[in-house]
């Protein structure tokens, strides 16, 4: 009898622990009917017994996206900033979708189940006509279609090059809804050439034959001959060569019976005479830089380089046909110590007239320092001015003239007539001595100095004189 009544005992009290079991389940289950159920997670953040709205609050305090920076393939940059097409973001959506699917009375299984980490995505939201406007409005899209695009040979500063605008093409629709993938999908960069947004156009046989005749012209222009001046190189490159083809009236080219490009031999030869025209210095005017500080311009004289330009002529036309690669020298009818446009060097006699003073110069350093007395100007002999060159040494010679007969030591002509001497007769120099009392047009120079400078100087010595 007394283990009957405990067992009834233990089966009210386990009723009991039932139904009470059963009510704070169903509490529990009623509980999350109106928000997220037990140990719910979603993007990181905790959302247990919380409503979509306060999700939705939290889960946008994540959202930070500034915008999309497109790259080119010129390396040009386009920017889309979030704010300027009035980008938004909202879970609801999702979050509601998710909500439904969740079954309160199986809360449990949150429990028990494999903890997980939902992940859901925004709705994206922003302002379509501005979008579409600012992407309209980068130059990297310019509106240029198939037919427009052209293939051509053209010519510029460097000579005739192949325009060819149907190569690496933008594709400008493929390219905006890569921008509107990328843009939505929050991305910071979009490589439009990783996007695969780049491709050729079609050839038609028009251009297939210009492609052709390009590889042949590209030929002619590559030319290995190269004139060489002292220092200074002129390299026969495209933008030469390319004025030496033969054209028609009308401006196209004149091609052989095999197909080849012809060769204006009367262009070739105003070439020459343009390079001759250039670094011929004899007789040209030079600006020196006078001891006495100040840049000086130096005409006429009979110093310089100058071009045998019927050689050179004959040279460079059979070079060229010949198709030779290499440095050459120009064939010179008189010949400089020193070659280019700056031919003076660094070891010349300079003979300043205006203050009467001789000096010379050896590989840059001043060896020689000393006055002079040049012509008579009084008695129109004054000493030319020029730039000219030791073309000869004598030592005891007697300078002779209609009215005199004059020994000296050392005679070192620059001029036909006109040369640096000795002058016995004299025990001043400098000054203004030439005004009055000076020279037939020689360089009279005190006898320790000119014969210094007679040792020392060399025949083909450049002297510049002025005044």
């Amino acid at each position: 009898m007394k283990m009957k009544y405990v067992l009834r005992g233990i089966a009210i009290a386990g009723s009991i622990i039932l139904v009470s079991t059963a009510g704070m389940y169903l509490g529990l289950a009623y509980y999350y009917a109106d928000g997220f159920s037990y140990d719910t997670w979603i993007n990181g953040i905790y959302c247990t017994g919380k409503s979509i709205s306060e999700v939705n609050e939290e889960l946008l305090k994540q959202c930070y996206y500034t915008g999309l920076t497109i790259i080119a393939s010129d390396g040009k940059s386009y920017t889309i900033p979030a704010e300027q097409v009035e980008l938004s973001f909202d879970f609801s959506e999702a979050l509601n979708v998710y909500l439904e699917r969740q079954n309160p009375y199986l809360w449990i299984d949150n429990l028990i189940g494999e903890k997980s980490d939902k992940r859901l995505a925004p709705a994206i939201r922003y302002d379509t006509k501005a979008f579409e406007g600012l992407i309209s409005s980068f130059s990297l899209f310019d509106g240029k279609t198939d037919v427009s695009r052209r293939l051509e040979i053209a010519k510029g500063e460097s000579g005739y090059y192949l325009l060819d605008e149907r190569r690496h093409i933008l594709n400008e629709e493929k390219t905006k809804e890569a921008i509107k993938n990328a843009f939505e999908a929050e991305e910071p960069f979009l490589d439009l050439e990783e996007a695969g947004c780049y491709e050729d156009f079609p050839l038609n046989a028009q251009m297939e034959r210009d492609i052709a005749l390009w590889e042949k012209l590209k030929d002619y222009q590559d030319c290995g001959i190269v004139y060489q001046f002292g220092e200074e190189s002129v390299p026969l490159d495209g933008g030469v060569v390319c004025d030496f083809l033969l054209l028609d009236e009308n401006g196209d080219f004149v091609l052989d019976a095999s197909g080849n490009f012809c060769t204006d031999e009367e262009k070739v030869y105003a070439f020459v005479d343009s390079l001759c025209d250039k670094y011929d210095t004899v007789g040209s005017p030079r600006q020196f830089k006078a001891t006495r500080g100040d840049i000086v311009t130096v005409e006429g004289g009979t110093y310089g380089n100058q071009i045998d330009r019927e050689a050179e002529k004959e040279y460079l036309l059979k070079a060229f046909l010949d198709r030779k690669r290499e440095v050459h020298e120009p064939v010179y009818t008189q010949k400089a110590l020193c070659q280019g446009k700056d031919d003076i060097g660094d070891t010349y006699i300079e003979v300043d007239m205006t203050n009467q003073m001789l000096y010379y110069y050896e590989k840059g350093k001043l060896e020689i320092e000393t006055p002079v007395v040049t012509g008579n100007t009084s008695l129109r002999r004054g000493t030319p001015s020029g730039t000219n060159f030791v073309y000869n040494k004598e030592r005891n010679r007697i300078l002779r003239g209609a009215d005199y007969a004059s020994p000296v030591k050392f005679w070192i002509p620059v001029k036909g007539a006109i040369g640096i001497h000795d002058a016995s007769w004299r025990s001043k120099y400098g000054g203004e001595i030439y005004k009055t009392n000076g020279s037939h047009g020689c360089i009279n120079t005190p006898f320790d100095e000119v014969s210094k400078l007679y040792d020392m100087v060399e025949i083909g010595t450049p002297c510049v004189m002025f005044y």
